[in-house]
């Protein structure tokens, strides 16, 4: 395979409806073809937090910009802002500063109160729990509360104008807030909290899950009859947190409902595992999962792109390559070499991307790199 593309193919991904080669690579209408799809947002923003402009010749643009300047395809998780939930009318929130970097949020229903405080980072738009929105028994009973009331609908008007602005760019896409037990690691209570909770007092733990499960499952219904075909579980899962005795319990029974209703409405389903996985890659087969997306290959995470195939099998990978090899700390020939292999163990049931996203200091220009391997790739299919 070369690794210098002819300019001009009609093959090239800077000549192609990027929506509909993601949509047919997905769907197994391709051809054998694969999608050059890296999440390189993370590069944008953190710029954007620091005031910096973007470097070179992509000062001034826009995200869809920049990927149409790279002739790459986004993975458009944007399209979430089109499901919109409406808790309770009398729930109500309040926010208070407390310090130039510090801030409480308080939830006030008739059955309690939750209370938040976050800490604004000084190097990116991440804001750090001080104080977890869910700390003991009482708040969590609250949340199950708020979730059992929540409903959703979809937002046409922000489909069509998301629409317009990817065009061309990737298929709509959107991610489930996290399952059962991954909610509450990282979202809701933090890793030490949770494993106490479920100790201390697990009863209310399982009231918690049923109410957040009974929420998702009325998302899901909102989702089947969407168009946004392309659906994630985003859950970012760690096997060194997630042991596979809480995967099993938690997540797994979860995945299969969930994975049977979204492909009875002809949905295309794969979760986001983006820690160690290696634990867990046994039970990748009995998710019903269609794929999953940023399994993190040696030396970055815990396993070769050997033993993720062999136990995807005919499931797709999203991503494969690791973020470390956009660093100048790697070479370019490392790079195309796991490109390469890439292409070799997973096409075409592969959604070519970064596992996870290329940091502040990496090298865009390694995205043309890799762009031009995928169209050599793709000219000979």
């Amino acid at each position: 395979m070369s690794s210098h593309a002819v300019a001009g193919r009609p093959t090239d991904h800077a000549h192609l409806d990027l929506t509909q080669l993601n949509l047919g690579v997905a769907f197994g209408r391709a051809g054998g073809k694969v999608i050059w799809q890296p999440r390189i947002l993370a590069w944008v923003t953190d710029r954007q937090f620091r005031g910096e402009p973007l470097p070179g010749p992509y000062a001034g643009m826009t995200a869809p910009q920049l990927y149409r300047a790279l002739g790459c395809s986004n993975r458009i998780y944007d399209f979430n802002a089109c499901f919109t939930s409406t808790e309770d009318e009398r729930v109500r929130m309040t926010r208070r500063e407390l310090s130039a970097t510090d801030y409480e949020v308080v939830i006030s229903t008739p059955v309690g109160q939750q209370r938040a405080v976050y800490r604004r980072s000084q190097d990116s738009p991440w804001h750090e729990p001080l104080k977890w929105p869910i700390a003991d028994e009482a708040e969590m009973r609250v949340a199950a509360w708020r979730e059992e009331r929540r409903r959703w609908r979809w937002d046409q008007a922000t489909f069509d104008r998301l629409s317009r602005e990817w065009a061309g760019l990737g298929a709509p896409t959107m991610y489930i807030c996290r399952t059962t037990i991954q909610q509450l690691f990282v979202s809701e209570m933090g890793v030490e909290n949770a494993i106490y909770a479920l100790m201390d007092y697990p009863g209310t733990c399982e009231a918690y899950f049923a109410a957040l499960n009974h929420n998702q499952h009325q998302l899901i219904e909102v989702i089947g009859s969407s168009p946004i075909q392309i659906i994630n579980f985003g859950d970012n899962i760690h096997a060194s947190v997630t042991t596979p005795d809480l995967f099993e319990r938690y997540l797994l029974p979860e995945y299969q409902r969930r994975t049977q209703r979204l492909h009875q409405a002809g949905k295309f389903v794969h979760a986001h595992w983006d820690g160690n996985v290696k634990p867990l890659l046994p039970y990748a087969r009995d998710t019903g999962l269609d794929g999953i997306e940023a399994i993190t290959p040696l030396p970055q995470g815990d396993v070769t792109l050997e033993e993720a195939k062999a136990a995807l099998g005919d499931m797709y990978l999203l991503d494969g390559i690791p973020a470390v090899y956009f660093l100048d700390t790697y070479s370019e020939q490392v790079l195309s070499d796991c490109v390469r292999k890439c292409l070799d163990l997973f096409a075409p049931h592969l959604v070519l991307g970064i596992s996870d996203e290329i940091a502040a200091n990496g090298d865009v220009e390694r995205v043309r790199l890799v762009g031009r391997l995928v169209d050599d790739y793709n000219a000979a299919r």
